[in-house]
């Protein structure tokens, strides 16, 4: 047994043949990523080649218009303002909330059922469709907190939307602090550094490029975010700010690029089609900038060991 047991590696690594089933296999998966890039390739040659001459034709017009129901007029100013606004919350709320929780389920908690049951709620509540979160925000921000809220207003849809993420910000950040190597924290510990030291000084530096995409991504899902904002107020068609300030915008109507789209895409007349492309290429230029400044922010607080 012990013979047969030291030749089969070594039968193996001959190779009988053309291993059939490897290459099946490999074909099947680069066929996968062919068709998905052939798809996404699709979709945003169609919104390009709709979207770009509304854009060259109107220009910064486009950027600077707000919302009205006459297709010549319409702009995105609104829905980049309350698209803007709302990344400002998640950052405020789901951040500093997400991180922190996370530190403390992987420095401080210890390891018991209670530690895991938690772990395994987070989890859960990362695959829970956003609709539900809507729900949970008209519930509590809309009705329950409306004295606080205001009800229907912008400070409701931003924070449902931080809970909303808050979630993928606690697991990111957790994955993100568990790679940090162990014997990186023992070295602190062995020169007699306390725990809040080892963390602060070795863990959350080794983790910050980590955290840092992990954080920007899911703020970039959540400028996605559609039904949610619908079910707590956003407004479809056009409204008018008045002379309101900044401060009392967060207590009044509102409106992301994601709800304008959405807006604009159910509407029966042709024109607002090319509006709906334009304003997705606007939707994915900002994306696409978060995203950037994810990968500028990890190559800035890289560390190597």
């Amino acid at each position: 047994m012990a013979v047969a047991a030291k030749t089969l590696p070594r039968t193996q690594l001959r190779g009988a043949g053309i291993h059939w089933r490897s290459i099946i296999f490999e074909g099947i998966l680069l066929l996968a990523l062919l068709l998905s890039l052939a798809i996404l390739f699709t979709l945003v040659s169609d919104v390009l080649i709709r979207g770009l001459p509304l854009l060259q034709e109107r220009g910064v017009e486009f950027l600077t218009s707000p919302s009205s129901a006459r297709a010549s007029k319409a702009g995105v100013i609104q829905g980049i303002f309350g698209t803007v606004m709302m990344g400002v919350f998640v950052a405020v709320f789901a951040f500093p909330i997400g991180i922190l929780t996370a530190v403390y389920l992987e420095e401080y908690a210890p390891d018991n059922r209670l530690t895991r049951f938690i772990n395994v709620n987070i989890r859960n509540l990362a695959g829970v469709p956003s609709v539900v979160y809507g729900l949970l925000g008209l519930t509590i921000f809309v009705v329950g907190l409306k004295g606080f809220s205001g009800g229907r207003t912008m400070i409701a849809g931003g924070i449902t939307l931080a809970v909303l993420v808050l979630p993928i910000v606690i697991i990111t950040s957790s994955e993100a602090i568990r790679a940090v190597p162990r014997a990186l924290r023992e070295a602190g510990y062995g020169v007699g550094a306390s725990r809040w030291e080892v963390t602060r000084l070795l863990v959350l530096p080794y983790a910050a490029p980590g955290i840092l995409t992990g954080t920007v991504l899911s703020l970039s899902r959540a400028l996605g975010e559609t039904a949610p904002l619908i079910l707590v107020g956003a407004v479809l068609g056009g409204f008018s700010a008045g002379n309101k300030n900044l401060v009392e915008q967060f207590f009044g109507s509102y409106t992301t690029l994601p709800v304008t789209i959405f807006g604009w895409a159910s509407r029966a007349q042709t024109d607002f089609r090319a509006l709906t492309a334009a304003a997705i290429i606007v939707l994915l230029v900002i994306t696409l900038l978060t995203n950037t400044i994810a990968i500028v922010l990890r190559n800035r607080y890289e560390r190597t060991w």
